[in-house]
């Protein structure tokens, strides 16, 4: 089979597009045959040796796939051969085929297509975890997105709407924010590609002025510098959920969780996944109810052929996605 591989630490220009074997299903696995692979921020991390994890080269990235169920091993009894699925496998997905631990393996609606599938657990998952479990949102309440055009940001967007939140979409251009607003955002903000301190201040005044006062959950997918004027912009008692940092890890002044009597909540949806499958797969399964209805639906924005996948990890890392970026096997 073919398979982008990392054979050194770099960029996505070091990926190489080679023939390997295909794997073999071992206790309590499934063989697939990927249709599609989502592609996301950890990818590039991954490439770089900056993730949490750190896979031994070679390795072929892309975490999440959609596809067909093509072998099983031992013990494996939850889909069969020939099964539409969607799996979360780690690293692997830019592949023909990939090797996925049973439980992460989801028969998915036979009218769902491979791509959309491909582009819903890790984002969704991400931020339904996010609000319903991390930010104990009630009915109505304000919502602000950072980096809200992107995979994670959309579909904190899609998810605010339909848990009755008033969302607040900031994107660092009008035309990030209009595609927000496109999706069911209620208002837009628009931020600069950089702020300093005057920059910051100007950023608080303009998340209460959009806002009419402040917001009550930050959802903040970009760090750096924007995190502390966000955390300026939250109402009493209000819950800062921290994503992830592709504009650097911010450093909080945390006099300012005294004056609000605010929380700082981390979000770490791979370790919550493992810690508590039980949860997981309720989530997992409310996400179906919500897709069905038309509430939620992955927006891919951009998709390319495997031998291209370096390109699609590019884009993302140069923040030019609105949504997903997906590559089609």
């Amino acid at each position: 089979m073919k398979a982008v591989l990392s054979k050194t630490v770099g960029g996505p220009e070091t990926l190489v597009l080679e023939d390997v074997a295909v794997p073999t299903p071992g206790k309590g696995q499934v063989l697939i045959q990927v249709k599609a692979c989502g592609v996301n921020f950890p990818d590039s991390l991954m490439l770089l040796d900056m993730y949490q994890f750190k896979p031994a080269r070679p390795f072929a990235p892309g975490g999440e796939v959609a596809g067909i169920v093509s072998a099983l091993g031992e013990g494996v009894s939850h889909v069969k051969p020939g099964d539409r699925v969607l799996a979360s496998v780690g690293t692997g997905g830019m592949a023909e085929y990939a090797v996925a631990a049973a439980p992460s393996v989801m028969p998915i609606p036979d009218n769902m297509p491979f791509d959309e599938a491909a582009a819903l657990m890790m984002t969704y998952g991400t931020s339904y975890y996010a609000l319903k479990d991390r930010a104990d949102p009630k009915p109505g309440e304000k919502l602000l997105v950072l980096g809200a055009a992107g995979g994670v940001g959309i579909a904190a967007v899609e998810l605010g709407k339909a848990m009755g939140l008033e969302v607040i979409a900031a994107a660092s251009t009008q035309e990030k924010v209009d595609f927000c607003l496109s999706k069911g955002a209620d208002k837009g903000l628009v931020y600069a590609s950089e702020l300093d301190r005057d920059g910051q201040k100007k950023f608080a005044d303009d998340i209460k002025a959009v806002s009419g006062g402040g917001v009550d959950i930050v959802y903040d997918g970009v760090g750096g510098n924007y995190a502390e004027p966000a955390v300026r912009a939250l109402n009493w008692e209000g819950r800062f959920l921290v994503i992830g940092f592709p504009a650097g890890i911010p450093k909080l002044p945390l006099n300012l969780t005294l004056l609000k009597s605010c929380d700082v909540r981390g979000v770490f949806w791979g370790a919550a996944v493992a810690r508590d499958p039980k949860a997981h797969a309720q989530n997992v399964k409310e996400l179906f109810e919500l897709y069905k209805a038309g509430k939620i639906r992955p927006h891919i924005s951009n998709s390319y052929p495997l031998e291209r996948g370096g390109e699609a990890i590019r884009e993302l890392m140069d923040r030019k996605a609105t949504g997903k970026v997906v590559v089609l096997i």
